[in-house]
């Protein structure tokens, strides 16, 4: 008996896929950036904004959850493009041209992986590294340990040491130039293409990515240019316990 084919079954479902759990990734993206911008506001505020996330557990988790949901749809979507891209080449007649949807296809490619790899490292640091390090040296550095009622020293201090600094720098700009491509080709996904336009398409691309990126450089920048230093203030949440 054959299958019935489904939306999803389809390359033009398999983006459409695409985009849609890119937007949810997007506007976390956006207010993941909104909320750690508190660091410039001093430790208190930066730490009474993590604390009130943990006060919220439907938010928390419900939010983790359609991440995980959406980075899974993403990923996947990704990968069955891929191998179906790459199986219509197949071919000994096949002329192979590179033309620039074919150069953003690749570098879509490319910083997905390093996305993944920055985004297991950038929650075994800030997330996950009471669980994972508990006493011990966060990723062996030297008089860097965990302090459970204190996210602003973790991250402050986390970035005054260069092996935490170049992974997320990397990740930083893999994520900029995955956000360019991601948001420039979604709206002609959506159906949001003419030629009138198509320049506007791309400058808020641009914007958007610009804007995040520089957004989340600005961390390490502060803290290794000496304008954000760790604070000697001692903390008691329970809540991150």
């Amino acid at each position: 008996m054959q299958k019935t084919l489904t939306l999803y079954d389809t390359t033009i479902g398999k983006k459409a896929a695409m985009a849609a759990s890119g937007v949810i990734l997007l506007g976390f993206t956006i207010g993941h950036l909104s909320g750690n911008l508190k660091v410039f506001s001093g430790p208190e505020a930066y730490n009474e904004y993590a604390r009130w996330l943990r006060t919220v557990p439907a938010l928390l988790w419900g939010a983790r959850l359609a991440l995980l949901f959406a980075f899974l749809v993403h990923i996947s979507s990704a990968f069955q493009l891929w191998k179906r891209n790459a199986e219509a080449r197949k071919t000994r007649y096949t002329k192979k041209v590179d033309i620039a949807t074919d150069y953003a296809a690749k570098t879509m490619y490319w910083t997905g992986p390093i996305l993944l790899f920055y985004l297991l490292f950038h929650l075994a640091h800030l997330t996950f590294g009471g669980q994972l390090f508990g006493d011990a040296a966060i990723f062996g550095i030297e008089g860097y340990t965990w302090e459970p009622s204190n996210p602003y020293n973790n991250l402050v201090r986390g970035f005054q040491h260069w092996p935490i600094v170049v992974p997320y720098v990397l990740g930083v700009l893999a994520l900029g130039t995955h956000l360019f491509h991601g948001i420039y080709s979604m709206f002609q996904t959506l159906g949001v293409n003419h030629p009138k336009y198509n320049h506007l398409r791309r400058d808020l691309a641009i914007a958007l990515a610009a804007l995040l990126t520089l957004g989340n450089l600005s961390f390490p920048i502060a803290v290794l240019a000496g304008y954000i230093e760790p604070t000697a203030l001692r903390f008691n949440f329970p809540e991150l316990l």
